[in-house]
């Protein structure tokens, strides 16, 4: 009986609970909707609001629906619901409207602008009292990116007639944060001024009053771990960590930023084994069986994984391999790294179509037209990511992103490609001297041209003997063609007068272009148009003399360039090969001008760098009549360290002229070992070799058999006033009419 009475209990409770669900609560037929309160919001839009059907029972559940609908919109500040009589009325209270915003305190327009677009607060829109808070922060943000990291905002408001107000931000900026010194510590094992290279971040120093790197940012910080990150695993320090990274008070308005890296042991890579699918020739891989034979014992790198990667895309770009994912796995054995890659056959999909967002001032074609693959191809993973490095390289965009959706049916992709802009216009500025003299420049960028990508360049310098003026236009995809189109306008004055005997002054214009011939391989060819008017010495000889006057000289000059560098500046490993040749099509003293230039660089650790360069070139005269002064060959001093500039190989009488051939052998070694305390500074050691000889008439000397050598040691110093650089130089092999240049030095920067 006991029992029976407790599982009545439990059955009545069930009922009634189940009776809660079924049966409406407080229900009531709503037949009209009545709105009052409201002056900006039409009464009519309220009720589409409600999304409540007249006739309809509306229950209490319903009715807090409504409430949430209606304080959603954020166009009320207060809303009451009632019912009676089969009315439901709503009563609001309208937020009022911005009707203007202001960030006083501030009077750079730029900045001003960028909060406007970051804040959510908007004029014509809502006043929401609890997003203010949001949008203070938010300006703090922005403000303290932007170098004023002791920012204070005050955000008021002003209460206007008609339901409106102003808000306002007042904003006291401070004094900039700038970022005083930067230290690495802990474990670090690479010297600091090769770290400071890797960074975005930089000290303070007067001659970078443009750049913005200097003034702390948190954002950057960030990515300057990323970067210091990667550099080590590329250096084979596999289990790096950057353990903290701090700003440190010097001062009100300076920081000493300190990353502390514990770089851990160096790791070496160990087997290199590739796993193909059953029907896959061993034979198509050659390539990257190749890459991992010269791996095997050598120091671990992401890059080097990478390069083994790329070989796997341009394989799979064939038809025979269109679609294959290539993964891998790394084993760690002591301090080696063994590593399993495995190729894997993918599903076939195609694009059925490339949407593109976000440029409002980038053309579309700029894009599509960097595109490696298009609406209609097989998809290709490798090909789209290709695609949007190839649109990041333009350097137009802040930020390049692809999204990845499906299509109408299962073998279609959509690629959805979002894209933020960015500035592109640059203006820069630099200074110069040294032993050789000083020289000033300065120019204007801009890399977007009306949206179409194009890159407009006009710079001028100014030195002790010259003066140069230059406007380029650069169309990198010409015609759609994805070749570039290059034209340049130029006039050059160069006085020679004391030290060569002869000053040339030149105008004219060019015109050419710049492809990827293949994998690597660059093709540069071009038309040029040139006035000269040639001026020598009272003391000239009479051989010089009769080339004074006006010239006009009409070329065609290609290029073919093998670039495999690791990166164009500071390399440290891989080689650059390149060839120009200048052929005339009219002149008015037809000569051939030949240049081949290689270089050759190795690093053997993360600090010493090995490099080798050679360098010869010629002029010859095609019509019989002497090569013109102005085109005559002199080796850079960079090239031939120990002598002075152009001063030497054949002289007319007391002028050095120049010859017909030059060539130039450079070995240089960083020293790394050496002064590790001062990390500010590198020091090598070069041994330079080279000859300038050959001349078209019966000069004075002309030594052509005498190669000139020299070693010696080179200093890059990093200073408060600017990047300086010295060398001194022992000549080992010279003519009597030489002028040595033991010492010598430049100091200069861009900013």
């Amino acid at each position: 009986m006991y029992t029976v009475i407790i599982n009545m209990k439990i059955i009545i409770k069930i009922t009634i609970i189940l009776l809660l669900f079924i049966i409406p609560v407080n229900s009531e037929i709503i037949k009209k909707i009545q709105v009052d309160g409201n002056q900006r919001v039409s009464s009519e839009t309220i009720k589409i609001f409600t999304e409540i059907e007249l006739n309809e029972d509306l229950s209490t559940n319903q009715l807090n629906n409504v409430l949430k609908i209606l304080y959603s919109t954020n166009f009320f500040s207060k809303v009451e619901i009632n019912v009676s009589n089969n009315i439901l009325y709503i009563s609001v209270e309208e937020n009022p409207v911005i009707q203007t915003l202001k960030f006083e305190g501030i009077k750079n327009k730029r900045l001003i602008k960028l909060l406007n677009e970051q804040v959510e607060m908007r004029e014509k829109n809502s006043f929401i009292e609890n997003k203010v808070k949001s949008d203070e922060e938010k300006i703090i943000n922005i403000l303290r990116t932007n170098g004023y990291y002791f920012s204070k905002v005050i955000p008021k408001l002003k209460n206007n007639p008609n339901n409106t107000v102003d808000l306002i931000f007042e904003i006291e900026l401070g004094d900039k944060a700038y970022i005083k010194k930067i230290r690495f510590i802990g474990d670090k094992k690479i010297k600091e001024n090769k770290l400071k290279k890797i960074i975005i971040s930089e000290e303070a120093k007067f001659w970078k009053f443009i750049s913005s790197r200097k003034f702390l940012d948190l954002n950057r910080i960030n990515l300057d771990e990323k970067l210091l990150y990667n550099y080590y695993r590329n250096k084979g320090y596999y289990n790096v960590s950057v353990e903290s990274s701090s700003a440190k008070v010097i001062d009100e308005s300076n920081f000493e930023l300190i990353f502390n890296i514990n770089a851990g042991n160096k790791y070496y890579f160990g087997n290199i084994d590739l796993i193909l699918p059953e029907d896959y020739s061993q034979e198509s891989f050659k390539k990257i069986i190749d890459v991992q034979n010269s791996l095997e014992g050598k120091i671990y790198s992401l890059d080097k994984i990478k390069q083994i990667l790329n070989k796997i895309d341009e394989i799979a770009l064939t038809k025979e391999f269109e679609f294959i994912n290539a993964k891998y796995q790394e084993e760690i054995i002591d301090n080696k790294i063994n590593l399993l890659i495995k190729l894997e056959e993918s599903k076939k999909f195609y694009v059925e179509r490339i949407n593109i967002f976000g440029n409002y001032i980038t053309e579309e074609s700029v894009i599509r037209n960097s595109l490696l693959v298009d609406e209609g191809d097989a998809f290709n993973e490798i090909l789209v990511n290709k695609s949007i490095n190839e649109v990041k390289s333009k350097r137009l965009f802040k930020k390049v992103e692809k999204t990845i959706a499906s299509g109408s049916s299962d073998e279609f992709k959509i690629i959805n490609i979002n894209v933020e802009e960015q500035p592109t216009g640059e203006i820069f500025a630099g200074a110069g001297t040294g032993t050789s003299g000083s020289s000033v420049s300065f120019g204007i960028k801009e890399n977007n041209y009306l949206g179409k990508g194009i890159k407009v360049d006009t710079n001028a310098s100014i030195s002790d003997t010259s003066l140069l003026g230059r406007l380029t236009i650069n169309n990198p995809n010409y015609n759609n063609s994805d070749k570039s189109l290059i034209t340049s306008i130029e006039a050059t004055q160069i006085d020679q007068m004391t030290k060569f005997g002869y000053k040339s002054s030149k105008t004219g214009f060019s015109i050419g272009t710049l492809f990827e011939q293949y994998e690597d391989i660059y093709f540069s060819p071009s038309i040029s148009n040139y006035l000269e008017t040639l001026k020598t010495s009272e003391t000239a000889s009479a051989a010089k003399k009769k080339q004074k006057g006006d010239y006009f000289d009409s070329s065609f000059k290609y290029g073919l360039t093998l670039n495999k560098l690791n990166q164009n500046f500071q390399p440290s490993s891989g080689f650059k090969s390149a060839f120009h040749q200048t052929l005339p099509i009219y002149s008015d003293d037809l000569s051939i001008i030949n240049k081949y230039d290689f270089a050759k660089y190795y690093s053997p650790n993360e600090n010493a760098i090995l490099s080798f360069r050679f360098l010869a070139q010629s002029v010859n005269s095609l019509s019989g009549d002497d090569v013109r002064i102005s085109k005559r060959i002199y080796l850079p001093s960079k090239r031939l360290k120990g002598f002075e500039f152009g001063k030497v190989g054949p002289k007319d009488g007391q002028d050095y002229i120049g010859g017909n051939y030059a060539t130039a052998l450079n070995f240089a070694t960083t020293l790394p070992g050496l002064f590790k305390d001062l990390e500010s500074i590198d020091f090598s050691f070069f041994i330079d070799a080279g000859n300038v000889w050959g001349v078209d008439y019966s000069s004075t000397i002309d030594d052509s058999s005498k190669i000139r050598s020299s070693t010696g040691l080179a200093v890059d110093w990093l200073t408060p006033i600017g990047p300086l650089s010295f060398s001194f130089a022992q000549p080992l092999t010279k003519s009597n009419s030489d002028k040595t240049e033991v010492f010598r030095f430049d100091i200069g920067t861009t900013f």
